[in-house]
């Protein structure tokens, strides 16, 4: 695991998956300002996973897929191949991951 500051102070380990899951489509719905939102961003980032951030912010249909998906209003959610986990942080994201493989 890699300790890496975040915005707002936030220290936190992002954990890396064990088996890396060879998606063909990921949606990552975030806010701008959500330390777990970047989390997730820097997760896959540095898992070399590419992935379509939708800010629901300033996309009103973007919110909507969100929430219809999700059912909820809280962020980040991400999809992945038609699978979908909803308010976490990096250690839920590897588990995740490693589910779909």
């Amino acid at each position: 695991m890699i300790l890496r500051w975040l915005g707002f102070g936030r220290k936190v380990r992002l954990a890396k998956a064990k088996v890396m899951y060879q998606s063909t489509t990921v949606r990552l719905f975030i806010k701008p300002f959500c330390g777990w939102c970047a989390e997730a961003m820097e997760w896959l980032d540095r898992n070399k996973i590419k992935y379509n951030a939708l800010d629901v912010t300033s996309d009103r249909a973007a919110w909507d897929e969100m929430v219809r998906l999700s059912g909820q209003s809280s962020a980040p959610v991400i999809e992945v191949d038609g699978e979908m986990l909803a308010d976490f942080g990096a250690p839920e994201l590897a588990r995740f991951w490693e589910e779909l493989g």
